[in-house]
């Protein structure tokens, strides 16, 4: 199982950063050690001072896949996840100001939040999906997926030409604006179309 990451897929997003807006999806991958297990608090990492969340919609890929072709994308998923993708922001920065990978900055342990999945033909419209996260019950990200720059089906063709996709594997698609810092006992829920998917605890 691996995790597939897209960065720099909403506009508002990009802009809160000061970052490029890409021409073609930005791609990084989180181990599957990054996972949280179920349940379990997180814990900010001593090498950070500045974790920040960002709350994403997910795909788990159900069978195997190379060169998809948009069309068929919808072939190859039928669960919609919510997750958080928890970034040490002083890290990536200090890494991207040397031209230098952002692994350590995403894909430490327990980097990766991955909600209760859905099924996709319980949901009205994949390109309309609302969500939202709050933490200590406000609401401090609120997306839609129509806001994407690179949609779901776009993606899973786009990342199948160079990584094979197989039974698993999981999409995190990219985070809207609105991304912060957690502190010790702060309290995230993930809600996707009026549905808590998540819930984590900070230490």
């Amino acid at each position: 199982m691996k995790i597939i990451c897209i960065g720099r897929n909403y506009a508002e997003h990009i802009a809160e950063l000061n970052n490029e807006r890409p021409s073609e999806p930005v791609i990084f991958i989180k181990p599957d050690s990054a996972v949280l297990p179920k349940e379990q608090d997180f814990y900010i990492p001593d090498f950070s001072k500045d974790i920040h969340y960002e709350v994403e919609v997910l795909v788990k890929i159900k069978k195997v896949g190379k060169h998809i072709a948009k069309a068929f994308a919808p072939k190859y998923y039928d669960e919609i996840g919510l997750g958080i993708d928890f970034t040490a922001r002083d890290l990536q920065g200090q890494l991207k100001e040397k031209g230098l990978p952002w692994e350590k900055a995403k894909g430490f342990d327990g980097a990766a939040v991955i909600g209760t999945w859905v099924a996709k033909d319980k949901l009205a419209n994949l390109g309309q999906l609302g969500f939202e996260l709050k933490k200590n019950g406000v609401v401090v990200q609120s997306g839609n997926t129509s806001h994407m720059l690179y949609s779901i089906d776009e993606i899973i063709s786009y990342v199948s030409q160079f990584f094979t996709l197989k039974k698993g594997d999981v999409i995190f698609t990219g985070t809207p604006a609105g991304v912060g810092k957690v502190a010790p006992n702060d309290y995230l829920s993930g809600i996707l179309e009026n549905q808590e998917l998540f819930t984590v605890t900070i230490k």
